[in-house]
């Protein structure tokens, strides 16, 4: 993708901020893609053929992966309503829905979306991290 150095971008989302959810969207991505090969692990035999299944381990498991979506999540909130507009209009370029040039369209419609769902929409895309910085990328920041 071109870098569009040529155009001076006034964010109200600070690109450190935005590299900041890169990390944390990749941190979450690595997490749910932490499986195990044949689940087998906690998998407990018996005598014969019966057999249990042990999840203390699971639950642990999900507990950090949880913890960082409440992260995530409370990051968003933190956010003002211009810079979750940012944050997914930069995701909406990355994926490519705009060029960089329509940047002032993709904030105005990602402004339409509702502030308070965000975080799950952001949540909801498996290349999150590649797309804010090919975002990034793309708008020169």
């Amino acid at each position: 993708m071109k870098r569009h150095r040529d155009k001076e971008w006034a964010l109200a989302i600070g690109p450190d901020t935005v590299r900041l959810f890169v990390l944390k969207a990749k941190a979450l991505s690595a997490a749910v893609n932490e499986d195990y090969v044949d689940g087998a692990e906690h998998e407990v035999e018996f005598d014969g053929d019966r057999r249990d299944r042990h999840h203390h381990d699971g639950l642990a498991e999900e507990r950090s992966q949880d913890l960082s979506t409440q992260e995530f999540r409370e990051l968003i909130r933190d956010l003002n309503v211009d810079e979750a507009a940012e944050l997914v209009a930069l995701v909406w370029i990355g994926r490519g829905d705009y060029l960089a040039s329509e940047w002032s369209e993709a904030v105005a419609d990602a402004r339409e979306r509702p502030y308070r769902h965000t975080a799950k929409y952001l949540l909801a895309m498996p290349t999150l991290a590649d797309w804010l910085e090919e975002g990034l990328e793309a708008i020169g920041a």
